[in-house]
């Protein structure tokens, strides 16, 4: 069980806990909140549709198999609480994923927040698969997320899915023998297919900026 953690300001009363890490069975949590606690920003689990309401953000992590991940976050209860928020969400790796219509990892159907597919690399390209390790990211110009971010800072990726790009939703890209996502927005859902928490300073960076959207 991760311990639900705040900061502490010297007040008497209790600190808001205005971040809301999904904890629905699928997410890498450790390493998350490690990165979250280095940065000093207030979070708790939410465990069920209940708790949901009483958090301003929302990050939705997610390791392995996309189409189990669905049905572990399906079976939550936790569906219409993501689908239905206008507040900031935050979706990392298969967390990402999840916010696609299709994915091609147990053709499933995902969330559809964004129309889009999670595809599979293609043998053809002969290259390692999964892509693991540290890849380039581009982008696009003033994009809150990636805000002081330089052009072109390395990012720590494991993964053998990837969305496809299109620019309607694509906010910076990796070339891995094809351009795709590295991250997407549409409103206010926003993803990154590498890891924050594995990306040292630039990845707990976004973590920062996420959580002062």
């Amino acid at each position: 069980m991760v311990e639900n953690k705040s900061i502490d300001t010297g007040s008497a009363s209790t600190t808001p806990k205005l971040l809301g890490i999904v904890n629905y069975g699928a997410g890498n949590i450790f390493s998350l909140t490690a990165a979250l606690d280095r940065q000093g920003i207030a979070y708790e689990m939410i465990n069920s549709p209940e708790e949901f309401d009483k958090y301003e953000r929302y990050i939705i992590p997610g390791v392995g198999h996309a189409g189990a991940a669905m049905q572990k976050l399906a079976e939550s209860g936790m569906v219409p609480k993501i689908k239905g928020t206008s507040k900031p969400v935050l979706g990392i790796c298969v967390g990402m994923q999840l916010m696609t219509e299709f994915s091609e990892e147990g053709n499933a159907e995902l969330l559809g927040i964004a129309s889009v597919k999670t595809c599979h690399f293609s043998e053809n390209l002969k290259l390692k698969i999964p892509h693991t390790g540290w890849n380039k990211v581009n982008a696009v110009p003033d994009n809150e997320l990636f805000k002081d971010i330089k052009p072109g800072t390395y990012f720590y990726y494991v993964h053998s899915y990837f969305i496809e790009f299109n620019p309607t939703f694509t906010i910076a890209s990796t070339d891995y023998g094809i351009k795709f996502s590295a991250a997407l927005q549409k409103n206010n859902f926003y993803g990154v297919q590498f890891h924050p928490e594995k990306s040292g300073e630039a990845g707990e960076k976004i973590l920062k900026n996420f959580s002062e959207l």
